[in-house]
């Protein structure tokens, strides 16, 4: 079939339609991460709190092995068929993982096959969401206006922080219209459902989709082979492109996905204190992450990669430690809305850099797994981590030390990336492979 040349819609209409399947994303995701304890005790029940909660962010860990695999076959996909196509899809995947989860029994009804269902939910969801973000990333960049890429990338990230505002919005009115006893034992399920309302809207955007001019404009596009071979040739850019993210993983999950659990299981704030800190979180995030973006866009990249993560390394651990001496909900808020503010800067100048330093051939493909490597190796286990290591080392600002690690990774791969500082931004992959 001929692919036609899309009439020119609103930039902020596209926008909106192309993030509409990372808000669904994220809004899953952080409910899993939020109602982790209610998960645990209903699919995955044991004597043991910890061992039951570990159980639960593993199978929270799990859908993230899923990422590299669907950004193998699926950017593979979304390189040959078109943006637009594939966000679609990546969509209808996400549904069904959600509604898994949503619907499932509790163990108490039918046996294993109720933890087994929701581990399949998950991998659904790591499967499709290997690709969402690279698609919706390239998506971004390639209706960009001039001078003004880091800009449009930003609202990929941003349109995440309206699903956290939203998903702890929600979850702070359930916490006061229902008892912690109604909440464990069904009202924990209420946002999942919301959540499948919600799609049938999100799909008839996505539909409205038209696919991008670059897109259109190329005169070749590689068959599957192909796209893998030029994987394989650039294996070095996309280790470097795993390190450069996974600074972003680590310090978005601990944030955000974490910091309920952390709260209250921790820290031993109350639920509504929790989700206050979330919700600002999300706030924090919406507004550094354009202005970041925009940022970068007038200095480059390289000088806030390299100044945030030296920034985290020196405060992250410092703050945690601050923060777990004599925990408060003020101190909670401080400490968090702090790391918010290195995460969100970071990320700002992080994506579109990485969008920029893949070959136009495998562009979506190419990013999809650079990220996807570092949210299963890093980002996504960062809760089970987290849990882990304060229960093995009894030090509960010790998540900081993670984030340091997380930026230490960040830094070098901006190193390598941009050691060629002259002609990177001229030419994007002189700089690792050349």
């Amino acid at each position: 079939m001929t692919l036609t040349k899309p009439s020119s819609p609103s930039k902020f209409g596209t926008v909106l339609r192309v993030t509409s399947g990372n808000f669904m994303e994220m809004f899953d995701f952080f409910l899993f991460g939020f109602y982790a304890t209610y998960i645990s005790k209903t699919f995955f029940p044991s004597g043991d709190e910890f061992a039951s909660l570990m159980l639960t962010f593993m199978t929270f860990g799990a859908g993230f092995l899923m990422r590299p695999l669907g950004a193998i076959l699926l950017g593979a996909y979304v390189d040959r068929v078109g943006r637009r196509k594939g966000l679609i899809v990546t969509l209808a995947l996400m549904a069904a993982g959600t509604m898994l989860i949503a619907f499932v029994p509790g163990f108490a009804s039918i046996g294993y096959l109720a933890p087994f269902l929701v581990l399949t939910g998950r991998l659904l969801q790591g499967f499709s969401a290997g690709v969402e973000l690279g698609g919706v990333s390239v998506y971004l960049a390639e209706m960009a206006t001039p001078g003004n890429k880091g800009f449009y990338v930003s609202w990929q990230s941003a349109s995440q922080q309206v699903a956290i505002i939203f998903a702890a919005a929600l979850g702070y009115a359930l916490n006061v219209w229902l008892t912690p006893l109604q909440i464990g034992s069904w009202g924990w399920r209420i946002p999942f459902f919301i959540g499948c309302m919600i799609v049938p809207v999100l799909f008839m955007i996505r539909r409205s989709l038209q696919e991008t001019e670059e897109f259109l404009a190329r005169k070749h596009r590689p068959n599957v082979s192909e796209i893998y071979r030029s994987m394989l040739e650039n294996w070095k850019l996309i280790i470097a492109g795993m390190m450069l993210v996974s600074m972003t993983t680590v310090s978005f999950y601990l944030i955000t996905i974490y910091t309920p659990t952390f709260g209250k299981s921790v820290l031993k704030l109350s639920t509504a204190d929790s989700l206050i800190v979330t919700l600002c979180i999300g706030l924090s995030n919406f507004i550094w992450l354009p202005l970041m973006g925009a940022l970068s866009d007038r200095i480059g990249r390289r000088p806030i990669l390299i100044f945030f993560t030296l920034l985290t390394i020196l405060t992250a651990y410092p703050a945690m430690r601050w923060l777990v001496s004599d925990p408060g909900f003020s101190k909670m808020l401080m400490v968090e809305l702090w790391l918010s503010f290195l995460y969100a800067s970071y990320n700002g100048a992080m994506v579109v850099a990485l969008a920029e330093v893949m070959p136009v051939s495998v562009r979506t493909a190419g990013f999809s797994l650079a990220y996807s490597l570092a949210t299963a190796i890093f980002g996504g286990f960062t809760p089970a981590i987290a849990t882990g290591l304060i229960e093995l080392t009894g030090d509960k600002g010790v998540p900081g030390l993670w984030m340091t690690f997380a930026a230490v990774c960040g830094l070098i791969a901006t190193l390598v990336l941009y050691r060629n500082k002259g002609a990177y931004e001229r030419y994007p992959q002189a700089s690792i492979a050349g």
